[in-house]
């Protein structure tokens, strides 16, 4: 384990300050708890009824009376707020002491054919039945907020063909070498029924004003995207990690300010590589993950945010103790302030995986739409000139829009949503060398928290082009999704490189092929999250046979079919 040493903050001070914020709820609203909650929450913003002026970049958001918003109506007629989410036991001491149950929620999901899904938490990629199901409390007593969540997921993991066990793929060699070594990614996790219970969305938190320190194993969010974002996701399970937070977007005289400082652990799969001669067993370490985040809103354009993330993994054997160990984030950008004084690469020694991000997102209320960008580099720029010159080199983006059509009937709308997710390698590949996003030769489990990736849940090397249309109205949702996903270009790419005979491979590319229905919608106490998706899965597993002429050949697409349903109950 690690300490962290945080000084010059009086604990008494924060006690004082704490004790006065009794308006302040530190609970927060899961990432992933169910969609149709987050984007009903994340709408009211495009509609102008958001007065809390968060930005929606960096979560879990916490709940309070600015953001304590209308969300639907119940059947009996009473209005559904955030805050009816939570069912109060008991308060006390003019509302400095109180206790919560928190609601009660299911999530399933259904793949027929092999593992499919993204952005769900700690359920892992498997084909077959599978649950997760959680619920809690949450305490408040004066500054200190607790939160207990806990998170237990049950997968059938029945067999399907993995990249290992296809013939005529790029698995052989090459596949080996650039990728399986250089990250813990499992195809699947065991040969058998999986089962865990994890702490899931459970935090200890210590408020003072509109800033807390917590110890947490939530799941975080950092970015504009909905489908995806470069650098945090609940694609994996969340991680412990202890953070620096604010809880509520800081004021000033040129704009709004949110901020987020995490140092954490990550943990390995525990699912031992393929066999083969070319594998590399990775040594049994965690890995330290430190992290940053922060978004500005200037006073004088509203709705407009601007911001950055960066992070950095090192295994734990390779770790210093001083406080640049601890917060790599704090260094310079340019790498030339790397380079030791005999030319030597100091990075190299180092032994840290870094990205970073900068986004920017723009809400419209008077157009009840948004905009947002995000763009990312795992590998920083030598120096201004080389970051100029080369801007694309080892580049990932996430773009989307959203908008919202009125209908005749009140609080009715057609919502259209567009995201584009790019993580393929750019051509300066061809004269630099570069890693796939979230693989490092150093950091052989890559940017992963118990076998899966933290960040773009289409992982590495993959890319995703999104179209969401439905109607809304609160908490409810019929809509369809179109989306098309290409998995790991990188790889196939890297293949045919090594092979001599690019031009073979040039139509095998692994598409998805998803076309899907949603259904949400309340009942009184319970909500309903559910998604039907047929996905045609073009050359799965990059499989192919050698036809008579060069656009025929023995095609190997399977289909598949992806059923989610979300069931929360509160009390």
């Amino acid at each position: 384990m690690y300490t962290l040493k945080i000084r010059n903050i009086s604990l008494g001070t924060m006690l004082l300050i704490g004790s006065l914020s009794a308006s302040l709820h530190a609970q927060t609203l899961p990432v992933g708890l169910l969609e149709n909650i987050e984007d009903s929450y994340r709408r009211q913003q495009l509609l102008g009824n958001d007065t809390s002026n968060v930005s929606y970049i960096i979560r879990p958001l916490p709940i309070s009376p600015a953001n304590n918003l209308l969300l639907g109506e119940q059947r009996n007629g009473n209005l559904l707020y955030l805050d009816n989410f939570r069912k109060e036991l008991y308060t006390g001491n003019e509302g400095k002491i109180a206790f919560y149950l928190l609601p009660a929620v299911v999530q399933q999901q259904f793949n027929t054919h092999h593992p499919y899904g993204i952005n769900d938490g700690s359920m892992v990629q498997a084909k077959g039945y599978q649950t997760q199901i959680s619920a809690g409390v949450f305490a408040k007593i004066g500054p200190l907020s607790i939160q207990l969540r806990p998170e237990y997921v049950f997968a059938d993991n029945t067999g399907f063909q993995k990249m290992s066990d296809a013939n005529g793929t790029v698995f052989k060699g090459v596949a080996a070498r650039n990728f399986y070594n250089k990250i813990d990614l499992p195809d699947r996790f065991g040969d058998s029924n999986y089962s865990k219970l994890s702490w899931g969305q459970s935090s200890i938190s210590l408020n003072a004003g509109p800033v807390a320190v917590s110890l947490s194993n939530e799941n975080l969010w950092w970015g504009p995207g909905v489908r995806n974002s470069l650098l945090m996701t609940n694609n994996a399970s969340g991680f412990k990690h202890l953070s620096l937070s604010t809880t509520k977007p800081i004021k000033t005289y040129i704009g709004s300010f949110e901020a987020q400082i995490i140092g954490g652990r990550l943990e390995q799969s525990g699912i031992a590589e393929p066999t083969g001669v070319a594998f590399v067993t990775k040594p049994g370490d965690w890995r330290y993950f430190s992290g940053i985040a922060l978004t500005y809103q200037p006073e004088w354009v509203p709705g407009f945010y601007l911001g950055l993330d960066r992070t950095f993994i090192v295994n734990r054997r390779d770790m210093g103790r001083g406080f640049a160990d601890y917060f790599p984030i704090f260094k310079s950008l340019p790498k030339k302030a790397f380079v030791n004084p005999d030319g030597t690469n100091a990075e190299e020694t180092v032994k840290q995986d870094q990205y970073i991000s900068f986004f920017a997102r723009y809400v419209l209320p008077e157009s009840k739409a948004e905009v947002y960008l995000e763009y990312g580099r795992n590998d920083h720029a030598y120096d201004l000139r080389d970051a100029i010159v080369e801007p694309e080199h080892t580049r990932a983006y996430v773009a989307g829009f959203r908008k919202l059509v009125p209908l005749i009937r009140e609080e009715e709308y057609i919502q259209v949503g567009m995201e584009f997710t790019q993580l393929q390698k750019n051509t300066t590949r061809e004269t630099r060398a570069s890693e796939t996003w979230y693989t490092h030769y150093q950091v052989s489990d890559g940017y992963t928290n118990n076998g899966q990736v933290l960040g773009a849940g289409i992982g590495p090397g993959s890319n995703m082009q999104s179209l969401d249309v439905s109607w809304v109205k609160g908490l409810k949702k019929i809509g369809l999704l179109l989306e098309r996903v290409v998995n790991n270009n990188d790889l196939l790419y890297s293949y045919a490189d090594a092979s001599g005979e690019k031009s073979q491979y040039i139509n095998r590319h692994w598409i998805d092929l998803a076309f899907g229905g949603k259904f949400a919608w309340n009942f009184d106490k319970l909500i309903i999250n559910s998604q039907l998706t047929y996905i045609r899965s073009l050359n799965y597993q990059y499989q192919w046979e050698v036809g008579p002429d060069y656009w025929e050949w023995n095609k190997k697409d399977v289909n598949n079919l992806h059923l989610k349903v979300g069931i929360l109950y509160r009390w």
